[in-house]
Formats: structure tokens, C-alpha cells, sequence
């Protein structure tokens, strides 16, 4: 299994467009308070969502 080279590109943050917002109402980890779905890490850029309770963005990245 791979590692998450967090940032092998430097800090990319400011190359959005649009900045990304969770709805914790409908997260499901958020919500239940258990590790579940995390959709928002597998299709976002590697290392940007920290599959946490609660799941955060790296901003930075």
C-alpha cells in the first residue's frame, strides 16, 4: 500500500478556483461519529481530506 506524499507538488492551495466546504450535516462520519464512507477522500487530490472524525480539508494543498 502506498503512502500520502503530502505535498511532492509544493503548496498547491492557491491554484483553486473555488474553495472546497464540507456539509457536516450530511457527512456521514460527521454525523455518526464513526469511521464510514469518506467518498470526499477517495475522489479528492491525495492528501487534501484528512479521513478524520470530523473530516477536514488540508487548504494548504
Amino acid at each position: 500500500m502506498c503512502t500520502v506524499a503530502i505535498g511532492e507538488a509544493g503548496k498547491t492551495g492557491d491554484w483553486r478556483s473555488l474553495r472546497p466546504v464540507i456539509d457536516h450535516g450530511k457527512c456521514i462520519p460527521s454525523v455518526k461519529k464513526k469511521s464510514a464512507c469518506f467518498l470526499c477522500w477517495l475522489y479528492c487530490p491525495e492528501g487534501v481530506v484528512k479521513a478524520a472524525i470530523p473530516v477536514a480539508i488540508d487548504l494548504d494543498y
